[in-house]
């Protein structure tokens, strides 16, 4: 028998994704990644050059081999590590949590984010979200891939034409409301969550 899962909150959250933090989350928490690739990006390179520098078939190209393979699988598993937490933690103490469908294969083409979309990790966290949630009963709402959350005002409504991606905090023209384009992406998302849950 599996106990019933005592949840925390009945609310709804919305989780926007991104680079410079893990997620942002509609209650205006902010949770960083590990970051683990980019931490020792140094240490990968100097095993990496060390290897090429062997003699092919040599014992001591098999020990460099194995050295990076090991670096490899740290890093996987801290990834690992910190998507398990967040997940968890979401799915258990949110009945409703809203995300982006995000391409993350578009965004992996842009040179100057590619390593740090693949550091984060965002297609694993997804499929983590969507099994974890059937686990312990919450709903997930995925916006679609063109729904503005970030350039929607989350006080008045009024959609910007353009926002850059540089640009992390905006004033909306219509009510002068100051926002950080992370923190109000996600509290679009909620809202979109909590009108499309389906009610049990």
């Amino acid at each position: 028998e599996v106990a019933p899962v005592v949840r925390e909150s009945q609310a709804a959250v919305g989780v926007d994704l991104g680079v410079k933090a893990l997620a942002t989350l509609s209650t205006g928490e902010t949770i960083a990644g590990p970051k683990a690739h980019k931490v020792l990006l140094g240490r990968l390179r100097r095993l990496s050059r060390s290897l090429s520098r062997k003699v092919k078939g040599s014992a001591n190209r098999r020990k460099a081999a194995a050295k990076l393979a090991r670096l490899h699988y740290r890093i996987s598993c801290i990834r690992q590590d910190a998507t398990h937490k967040l997940t968890t933690r979401l799915t258990r103490e949110f009945a409703v949590i809203g995300i982006e469908d995000l391409n993350v294969r578009g965004m992996s083409r842009n040179r100057h984010l590619a390593r740090s979309v693949m550091d984060g990790g965002f297609y694993e966290l997804r499929r983590q979200l969507g099994y974890k949630a059937a686990l312990y009963g919450s709903q997930i709402v995925v916006a679609d891939r063109w729904y503005p959350s970030s350039k929607t005002c989350s006080d008045c409504g009024y959609i910007l034409s353009v926002l850059a991606l540089s640009e992390r905090e905006w004033i909306c023209p219509a009510c002068g409301s100051v926002h950080d384009r992370d923190h109000n992406a996600a509290v679009n998302l909620e809202r979109l969550a909590a009108s499309s849950a389906v009610i049990a």
